[in-house]
């Protein structure tokens, strides 16, 4: 496939694959640019999706691994949401292909755009703390309720996965953006790279053009990851709203019209 695309092209999808590495990094939602970029050059559904998941793969580590850099993520304090997201990623792959997604079609842009209400009026604790929540009698419970859901959600379709995971992080753990951030995009990680592996043993990815993608989304992850840790949550909300409005809109125009 690769081979077959003239240079213009090659250029427009390293773009897209930056801008979607870049917001990836932030706000999560990336894949709502890729999934239809991919599409666009005439990659059947299933192949989009798998190199999709190769191609999220680099972002989601880079943008991980610059948070845990930063110390603003704990993967010992992470541990059960790491294995139920593990488990969740597989069987939301593995089930992809035997469940009607109509009805999520339908409702995810409701539960998109109420993700981006919650995250307007919702009050933020301060940035400064960056305290993880209490190792509480519910905590291991929380984590895996948290992952499983997440986990196989991502499996089945993803958009939107790491946005989910930061408001619900917010929520569940009073973390402040930044810290849910961080959880988001390693918890992202997990999901993408356990997808991804399913999908490569169905043969379900264009290694070629996934990795020429990867590319340029790790360079657009790296720059977002760093831009969301130095400008904090004024950096990273707006562009958070932003990014899932936009993502409701597309998903009810592609659902309902």
């Amino acid at each position: 496939m690769l081979e077959l695309l003239d240079p213009n092209t090659l250029v427009i999808l390293g773009m897209v694959a930056f801008a979607a590495g870049f917001i990836d990094a932030v706000a999560g939602g990336g894949g709502m640019l890729m999934v239809p970029a991919l599409l666009s050059i005439g990659l059947p559904p299933h192949i989009a999706l798998g190199t999709n998941k190769l191609s999220a793969t680099f972002a989601s580590s880079t943008a991980a691994f610059t948070y845990y850099r930063k110390k603003l993520f704990s993967p010992s304090f992470w541990i059960h949401a790491f294995i139920a997201t593990f488990i969740g990623a597989i069987l939301g792959t593995l089930v992809v292909d035997y469940i009607s997604t109509e009805w999520l079609e339908k409702a995810l842009p409701l539960v998109v755009l109420a993700t981006a209400a919650y995250t307007i009026w919702h009050r933020q604790p301060k940035t400064e703390n960056h305290n993880l929540p209490k190792d509480e009698l519910h905590l291991k419970e929380k984590q895996w309720g948290q992952g499983l859901t997440l986990g196989f959600y991502d499996g089945v379709a993803g958009p939107g996965t790491g946005a989910f995971w930061t408001v619900s992080s917010m929520s569940m753990y009073k973390m402040n953006i930044l810290l849910s951030s961080g959880l988001a995009k390693a918890m992202n990680f997990v999901s993408n790279i356990t997808s991804l592996v399913t999908f490569i043993i169905l043969g379900h990815v264009n290694w070629a053009l996934g990795l020429t993608m990867g590319v340029c989304l790790m360079v657009g992850a790296y720059i977002g990851a760093h831009s969301a840790i130095k400008f904090g949550a004024k950096f990273i909300r707006p562009v958070f709203v932003t990014v899932v409005v936009v993502l409701s809109v597309k998903l009810a125009i592609d659902a309902w019209l």
